[in-house]
């Protein structure tokens, strides 16, 4: 089970998740693809390939490794954020405490369709997250919810 399953109070369902974006990928992809080429050229530039392909294999693993442990969520209490395997970096802020979710976006993000959310809490918490895919998607649902619990009160 998931993160975010795994830490749902009583009463609390998920109304939505997102994940990280394929862009992570982009480094590990263009290491292999000038491993290939350097492959592709025979002679001297084949061992060269090959460190170019060592070094693919490793980025692309810790790229997966953070794109599989990664969360993020809202339920009808609460935005749930969880992000690495063995260094975690987790955020739990209940729906009535969040100030706002600030979305960053470069050129290529907009284009893509990533970017980075900043969650700011009452208390001073501010926390960070890039790449994630759809943040304007995640921004719009997390304000839904906090909207229906305002007029609940």
């Amino acid at each position: 089970m998931s993160y975010i399953d795994n830490n749902l109070m009583s009463g609390e369902t998920v109304i939505y998740r997102a994940s990280l974006h394929w862009i992570i990928f982009a480094w590990p992809i263009v290491w292999l693809i000038v491993a290939i080429l350097l492959f592709a050229g025979g002679g001297d530039t084949a061992a060269v390939g090959g460190l170019f392909l060592l070094l693919a294999i490793l980025i692309g693993i810790g790229s997966f490794i953070t794109y599989s442990t990664s969360e993020f969520g809202i339920t009808n209490k609460r935005v749930l954020v969880k992000v690495g395997f063995i260094r975690r970096n987790s955020l739990e802020v209940l729906l009535s405490k969040v100030e706002g979710i600030q979305v960053n976006q470069g050129i290529l993000g907009r284009i893509l369709g990533f970017g980075s959310i900043l969650v700011s809490g009452t208390g001073g918490t501010k926390d960070p997250f890039h790449k994630i895919s759809a943040p304007l998607e995640f921004r719009r649902k997390a304000q839904e919810q906090i909207a229906v619990v305002q007029e609940s009160r």
